[in-house]
């Protein structure tokens, strides 16, 4: 038997179990580090959510604290609601008239009236309220049908109907074509 056939598969052997040993060493350090550092960056990511929570809380504190001061002051500012008297009213026109009936203005018909609706007006209040831009943009939004109407005294006809000025109402729209000056 020849020696160097043995000594060699040893030799490599014992080579190999040395180098394994030690980069298992290193591995464990490194794992150990890596633990570490795993560690560190969880108690931080801990502590971050503890501070956002802390601020969201105080954030609805405030949010809270800022509607009811809203809510109030639109109490405060809530619009006199004026009651409709419906036998004035068709004593006056001439005509049995329903409560925020947005036809009794010259120039709106049905058809004007269910766009208008659709688009969050259905009361004389809101009608008055609403700027002559923005009907117009509801009306040209309706087609070129619409479009062709002129909104500009409809605002001041409807706010007329909500006070009760049904005398006023009628002389102005007496004066008025197609709701038009």
């Amino acid at each position: 038997m020849n020696i160097p056939c043995i000594l060699i598969p040893i030799l490599v052997g014992l080579i190999c179990g040395i180098l394994g040993y030690l980069l298992g060493k290193m591995n464990s350090r490194n794992d150990d580090s890596l633990s570490a550092s795993l560690q560190a960056d969880l108690d931080a990511c801990k502590a971050n959510t503890r501070n956002l929570n802390a601020r969201i809380s105080t954030l609805e504190a405030d949010l809270a604290a800022k509607s009811k001061a809203t809510a109030q002051s639109f109490t405060a500012a809530a619009p006199v609601i004026i009651p409709f008297d419906a036998a004035l009213a068709e004593n006056v026109l001439g005509k049995k008239i329903k409560e925020n009936d947005l036809k009794i203005v010259e120039g709106i018909g049905p058809k004007i009236e269910a766009l208008f609706n659709e688009a969050g007006i259905k009361t004389w209040h809101e009608l008055s309220l609403t700027s002559t831009d923005r009907l117009q943009s509801i009306l040209d939004a309706g087609g070129e049908n619409f479009a062709m109407h002129n909104p500009s005294t409809w605002a001041k006809q409807a706010s007329m109907a909500y006070q009760g000025k049904w005398k006023e109402l009628k002389d102005w729209q007496d004066s008025l074509l197609g709701g038009k000056e």
